[in-house]
Order: C-alpha cells, then sequence, then structure tokens
C-alpha cells in the first residue's frame, strides 16, 4: 500500500478541517528557471497563508507522494528542473515504483488533492487541446481531469499557446463548468482578454463558494474551472503576445518539439522574445490566482 505522506502543517488543517490551497509542482521545475521558480514556490506558499489558508504545495519525492512539501524539498525540484519527471495520471505508476522524484501536472495535482480531501488548487494556467488538435489530437490529461476529480481549478484561464476555442468545446462537452471570476470573458493566461465569452460571471468569493457547494452536494462529480484574470498591470498586450506565441509556434515546429515537451519551450521561448516580460506576468498570475483560491478555501470552509 503506498502511503501519501503529509507536512506536519497539512496535516494539522486537515485534522482540524482548516482551509487548505492544493498547489502544483510541474511549474516549479518545468515552468521557470532556478532560482526564480524556487523564490516564486515560497512566494505563493505565503500569499496563501496570509489570505487565510495553509499552501499544500503537492508532489512525489524518491517515490513518495508528498501533500505539503519543505522548504528543502521544494528547492530540490527547483535545482533538478526539468530533469525532473513531469506527472499525470498516466506517470503516477512508474515514478512511484522507480521511486524517483516527481513534479505533478493540473492532473497529477488534482489526483492526489482529491485523495487527501482538498477542494481548491491554485495554478498558472490549465492545459487544454493544442492548435491543430483537431489533426492531432493533441490534449491535454487536465481536461479529463477536470471531467472527473472533483477539485476547483483557479487558473488565469487557459495557457494562450493552445486551441482556446477547441478547449472550451472540449471542457463543454465534457460537463465542466467554466465560472470567470470579475470577468464575463476566458482569461488567456498572459491576457485579460481571449475573445471567448463565457456563461457564467461571479464578483463574490462567497457565491463561488455556495456554487461549489451545490454542484457537489448534489452529487456531480468532478471539477470546475475558475477564470481569474492576471492584474491589470501585468496583463500583456493582446495583440503583442499573439504575435510572440506565433514566432514561438514557428521554432517549436521546427525543432520537432512535441507532447510533454512543447509546454516548457514555448514558455521558455515567450519569456526570451517579450525579454522576461512573460514571466513577471506568469508569477503575478499565479500569486493572485493563489489569492484568490486561499479566500474561496476560507469561505467554503465555513
Amino acid at each position: 500500500m503506498i502511503k501519501i505522506e503529509y507536512s506536519p502543517e497539512v496535516a494539522f488543517a486537515l485534522a482540524h478541517n482548516k482551509p487548505v490551497v492544493a498547489l502544483e509542482s510541474t511549474i516549479i521545475s518545468h515552468g521557470m528557471p532556478y532560482p526564480k521558480n524556487m523564490q516564486t514556490a515560497y512566494q505563493v506558499e505565503a500569499v496563501v497563508r496570509e489570505n487565510g489558508a495553509y499552501p499544500a504545495t503537492i508532489a512525489i519525492i524518491d517515490g513518495i507522494p508528498k501533500v505539503g512539501l519543505t522548504e528543502t524539498e521544494i528547492k530540490i525540484l527547483a535545482k533538478a528542473g526539468k530533469s525532473v519527471t513531469k506527472v499525470s495520471r498516466r506517470d503516477f505508476p512508474v515514478v512511484l515504483a522507480q521511486k524517483s522524484h516527481g513534479a505533478t501536472t493540473v492532473a497529477g495535482t488534482m489526483i492526489l488533492a482529491e485523495k487527501a480531501g482538498i477542494r481548491i488548487f491554485a495554478t498558472g494556467g490549465i492545459g487544454g487541446v493544442h492548435r491543430n488538435g483537431e489533426n492531432t489530437l493533441d490534449i491535454s490529461a487536465d481536461l479529463q481531469e477536470l471531467a472527473n476529480t472533483s477539485v476547483a481549478v483557479v487558473s488565469a484561464g487557459v495557457k494562450s499557446i493552445l486551441d482556446l476555442g477547441l478547449t472550451l468545446e472540449y471542457l463543454e462537452t465534457m460537463g465542466v463548468p467554466v465560472w470567470g471570476y470579475e470577468t464575463s470573458e476566458l482569461p488567456a493566461f498572459f491576457t485579460r482578454e481571449s475573445g471567448f465569452r463565457l456563461d457564467c460571471r461571479v464578483d463574490d468569493v462567497n457565491e463561488l463558494a455556495q456554487m461549489l457547494k451545490a454542484k457537489w452536494d448534489f452529487g456531480l462529480d468532478g471539477g470546475v474551472l475558475i477564470g481569474n484574470p492576471v492584474p491589470r498591470l501585468y496583463s500583456l498586450n493582446k495583440r503583442d503576445i499573439d504575435a510572440v506565441i506565433q514566432d514561438a509556434l514557428v521554432e517549436a515546429q521546427k525543432q520537432g518539439r512535441k507532447g510533454k515537451a512543447i509546454t516548457p519551450f514555448l514558455l521558455s521561448k515567450i519569456n526570451e522574445l517579450t525579454n522576461g516580460k512573460s514571466l513577471d506576468t506568469n508569477i503575478q498570475l499565479v500569486l493572485n490566482n493563489a489569492r484568490l483560491a486561499a479566500k474561496l478555501a476560507l469561505s467554503l470552509s465555513r
């Protein structure tokens, strides 16, 4: 029997019905360069605490599923970077059996969060249907996890390197609610606007909590995607970032980047092409999502 290990802080919070926010670890290993990734991970945890909840960064360390990491464990993932295996649903058996390190994706984090009884999860942006996905069938496992795993994901929408329209269609088909927090439009990660309208806008955290409770109390399993736009101060110009993304996609195609390798490559290339502006935006949107997720977890716990 493989047991989940909890940090003392998270174990205390869960035992006393305190609000807990799950945090992914792929953003540490694959989302940013060292030491910015480590510093950001510490910052995100601090923001969760400042807003009344307990952070639970999730990963696999030496084959042990961990819900809540120590500062040392975060540093291990940060320094190891892209050599750490990205863990989605299909990857758990190998990483667990080989007793190696694993950084959980949105899907992987949702799985361990649900097993731990954590309902709220803050991330940067979710995966989705890749561009030309109607031909390649390159679709992130995040979407299936949202359909089946009862965790609410607070994100700055869908990563704008993807096909946002097809991603929304897929989520609708799978019955996943997509709600905008203080927005009627799907956030597009680096930008507040995408051009895609949402059916549901919510401007109050307590109302969000009530809606989540109603969904799960009614026996409707599965997650919810809560789109939380990047703060205006850090939102990039849509036309400029769209052009940069197109250039990065062309470069990825030239280099034959596919599957798990494409998203880290594109984010790194975009950071290079924007002279670091996209990384600053990425950090700020993650902190913003952690802030909302903490407030939501606190409201839901009441």
